[in-house]
C-alpha cells in the first residue's frame, strides 16, 4: 500500500503540467497506415517473420475450426505506422454461415476504456481538465456518492487508473442494462447506489461505474456529450469509419453474432442479443464496437505515430505503477504495461457477453497484435500469454535479421 501511495504521490506531482505540445514530425494517421489485401502479408517482411506470422495465422483458423461452433476469430498485425497483415476466419454468424471479413465488426469490451483515457489525456492537453482536480468541479452530483466527503474527493487520475477506491459495480437495480441513449441518466441514478471499498488513492481497484462516471465528467468538462467528443477526437482523425457506440442501421450487416457457452454445450445468443440494446451505466467502460483493422489503428496511435497525443501524455499513461496484476501486467490510465526484465509490451484485453478481444504492442520493435473473437471459449485463448509469446518471436526474428544484414 505504501508504494501504491508513493507512486500515486509521484505521478501527482507531474499529472498536473503535461506538456501540450504536439511531437513534430507525425503525420495524420489516415495518411500513414497501409494496408495489404486481405489474407497477404507485405512483401518487404523477411522470410522467418513471414512464416512466423503465417503460421500463427493457421494456429487461428484451426482453432476456429475445431472449436465447432460457427463463430469467428479476427487479426491485425502492425509494424511501426503500417498494417502489416489482416485476416478473417470463420462465420460472422452461427446460422447464416456467412464468412467474416476485415469488415466484420466485434464488441470491444474493456478496451473502450483504454479509448475513454486516451480522450481524457487530449482534454488535458487541450487546457479543459487537469488530471488532479477533483471531478466535482465538474460533476457536482458526485457528492451523492455512498460515503462522499472532503475526505473523499475524486480526482480524474483517479478514475482512469481504477484508485478512486469505488467499487466495481453499482448496485442500482438494472444499471447494467438499459438503452444506451439513456446512459447518462442511468450513470446519475447509480452514483447514490454506489459506495467506497477504499480510500481514494489507496489501492487499485477495477470499477466499470468509475469509468462511467469519469466518462460522464469528461463530456460535462468538454460542454460535448461523450461520443461526439470520441467520433470528433478519436474515431475521425484516426479514420476507425467502422468504430462505433451505437452500430448505425446500413454496417448492421457487419456486426457478428455473439456466443455465450450455455450449459451442456449450449451456446446462448440471446444474453449478447440483449446486451445489443444498451449496457446501461457502460458505454464509456465497455460499448465499443470495431474491427481488428479500426483497433489497429488506435493502437498505432498509443503507439506514438500520430498527433492525437504527445509523446510525454502517452508515456503517463503506459507509466503509472499502480496495480498489482500478478506478473502479467500493472494498470496505468485505462492500459496495461505486460512485461518482464527483457521485453516490455502495452494493451488491453475486452470481455463482453458473448465477445473477446485484446490488442497488444511491443515498444522497442514495434509490433503490435490485434485479435477479436464472438465467443469467449476455445482452443484460443485470447488473453496477454498469447500475444505476449507471438510479439515475443517477431522481435527474436527481427533482431536476429538486422544481425545478419549487419
Amino acid at each position: 500500500m505504501k508504494n501504491a501511495l508513493l507512486a500515486i504521490l509521484i505521478i501527482s506531482s507531474i499529472g498536473c503540467d503535461v506538456n501540450t505540445e504536439k511531437q513534430s514530425g507525425k503525420e495524420d494517421v489516415g495518411a500513414v497506415i497501409t494496408s495489404e489485401p486481405e489474407g497477404q502479408l507485405k512483401k518487404d517482411l523477411g522470410d522467418d517473420i513471414r512464416t512466423l506470422i503465417s503460421d500463427f495465422g493457421k494456429q487461428l483458423k484451426q482453432g476456429v475450426e475445431d472449436d465447432g461452433i460457427n463463430g469467428s476469430i479476427s487479426m491485425a498485425v502492425v509494424k511501426g505506422n503500417e498494417i502489416i497483415w489482416s485476416e478473417a476466419y470463420g462465420t460472422i454468424d452461427n446460422k447464416n454461415g456467412m464468412a467474416a471479413n476485415r469488415s466484420t465488426i466485434y464488441r470491444a469490451g474493456s478496451i473502450s476504456k483504454t479509448i475513454t483515457a486516451f480522450l481524457m489525456m487530449q482534454l488535458v492537453e487541450d487546457g479543459i481538465i487537469n488530471l488532479n482536480e477533483p471531478i466535482e468541479k465538474y460533476l457536482p452530483e458526485i457528492i451523492n456518492l455512498d460515503g462522499y466527503s472532503d475526505s473523499t474527493k475524486i480526482t480524474f487520475q483517479q478514475l482512469a487508473s481504477h484508485t478512486s477506491g469505488l467499487a466495481k459495480y453499482t448496485v442500482l437495480e438494472g444499471a447494467a442494462f438499459g438503452p444506451d441513449a439513456e446512459w447518462e441518466n442511468t450513470v446519475l441514478l447509480s452514483i447514490p447506489k454506489t459506495s467506497f471499498l477504499y480510500a481514494p488513492g489507496e489501492r487499485f481497484h477495477y470499477s466499470r461505474i468509475g469509468y462511467g462516471i469519469l466518462g460522464l465528467a469528461l463530456s460535462r468538462a468538454a460542454n460535448k456529450s461523450f461520443i461526439d467528443l470520441v467520433k470528433d477526437k478519436i474515431f475521425i482523425p484516426l479514420n476507425m469509419n467502422n468504430s462505433f457506440y451505437f452500430v448505425p442501421e446500413d454496417k448492421l450487416s457487419n456486426l457478428s453474432r455473439g456466443m455465450e457457452r450455455g450449459t451442456s454445450g449450449y451456446v446462448n445468443t440471446q444474453l449478447p442479443e440483449k446486451e445489443h440494446a444498451g449496457r446501461g451505466d457502460g458505454v464509456p467502460s465497455g460499448n465499443l464496437y470495431t474491427t481488428p483493422d479500426n483497433l489497429a489503428k488506435f493502437m498505432i496511435a498509443n503507439m506514438g505515430y500520430t498527433e492525437s497525443l504527445s509523446t510525454h501524455s502517452l508515456d503517463l499513461m503506459q507509466s503509472i505503477p499502480i496495480s498489482g496484476k500478478g506478473k502479467w501486467g500493472t494498470y496505468g490510465l485505462g492500459i496495461m504495461m505486460f512485461q518482464d526484465s527483457s521485453f516490455s509490451t502495452v494493451g488491453h484485453g475486452g470481455k463482453i457477453y458473448g465477445y473477446t478481444s485484446f490488442f497488444l504492442f511491443e515498444k522497442e520493435y514495434q509490433y503490435g497484435v490485434v485479435l477479436m473473437r464472438n465467443y469467449q471459449w476455445g482452443r484460443t485463448k485470447l488473453n496477454a500469454r498469447l500475444l505476449f509469446t507471438f510479439l515475443r518471436k517477431l522481435k527474436e526474428l527481427d533482431a536476429q535479421e538486422a544481425m545478419q544484414k549487419n
